[in-house]
């Protein structure tokens, strides 16, 4: 079992040296989730071979336009292309009013059911829970109301060693070897040890995605121990005042976060158009935090139960 993250856009505000405002394509079991939808995220989609229709969710992080202006384009080709199943559209307040007023004016409608939520105030969510993994959405810290995402694979049950089970065992028993119990007769003693004829559980494994956000250590409640970071990283330590006065944060910061938080591996994205060469920034940020990488377009991260 894996979470898989596709870059499809890593540049800031302006698209530029073959860069695109951001979006994500993540993979986690039978959803293809995307994590904004900036300018452009339709064509990437394509570049790189990814099915519009395969989506089942979308996450916008904030109304600021490098993050959300594909979206209508995009979901007006899912209905251009027949789409008839349920599409779940996640953002901050105004992002129903945008849509709406967008439709209106151009007579339009949707020919299939989208499910839209808006996040309020300073407060994480529950966006979707199954049995095997989780959604979350997490307040980060922006001019305007902003949230990040975390996506965690859940820790497996214990897979039975047929091997080494014992012969007529109901499927009571069966399942409670899986929740980790043991085997109890009537009279109370233990005829079975779990350890004995189980295999140890898949851990629990996550990828959070910290959309624009300045540098600030709160964010340790929901990033600790994450397996894979994406944090924002527009600019170098150069211009760290400039980082503070637009609530962004540069390399460095969010390699000082990783580490901090205990992270695994982090992508930086969401790079100033003034980088041509991307390089300043990945050294600046493996200088605090060696694990740390450039979110290159059309790059694919993988993070797979029991090796991350």
């Amino acid at each position: 079992m894996s979470i898989e993250v596709n870059i499809l856009g890593s540049s800031s505000a302006t698209p530029i040296f073959d860069r695109h405002p951001t979006a994500q394509l993540v993979r986690v079991l039978h959803h293809t989730f995307l994590i904004d939808c900036g300018e452009g995220t339709q064509m990437q989609l394509n570049r790189y071979h990814h099915k519009p229709s395969k989506i089942t969710h979308i996450f916008i992080s904030h109304l600021h336009g490098d993050h959300y202006l594909g979206l209508l384009g995009l979901l007006s080709t899912m209905n251009l292309q027949g789409r008839k199943h349920d599409l779940y559209l996640y953002g901050p307040p105004g992002l129903a009013e945008i849509i709406t007023v967008q439709l209106m004016y151009s007579e339009s409608r949707f020919n299939y059911p989208v499910h839209l939520v808006e996040l309020q105030g300073d407060k994480p969510y529950i966006l979707l829970e199954e049995d095997r993994f989780k959604v979350e959405a997490f307040p980060l810290q922006h001019r305007i109301p902003c949230y990040g995402f975390r996506f965690f694979l859940k820790k497996s049950n214990r897979k039975l060693n047929k091997s080494k089970l014992p012969e007529n065992l109901t499927l009571l028993q069966l399942g409670s070897l899986k929740k980790g119990l043991d085997l109890i007769d009537d009279e109370g003693h233990v005829f079975f040890h779990n350890k004995d004829v189980t295999f140890d559980p898949l851990p629990e494994v996550s990828y959070a995605y910290c959309s624009d956000t300045i540098y600030t250590p709160l964010l340790s409640e929901w990033l600790r121990g994450t397996n894979l970071l994406y944090h924002e990283s527009t600019f170098t330590n150069d211009f760290e005042a400039r980082a503070k006065e637009t609530f962004h944060s540069t390399a460095a910061q969010a390699a000082q976060i990783a580490k901090d938080m205990q992270v695994k591996k982090l992508i930086l994205g969401h790079f100033s158009a003034r980088y041509k060469d991307l390089t300043p920034l990945l050294e600046e940020a493996r200088k605090v935090f060696p694990y740390s990488f450039l979110g290159i377009e059309g790059q694919t991260f993988t993070v797979n139960q029991g090796t991350n």
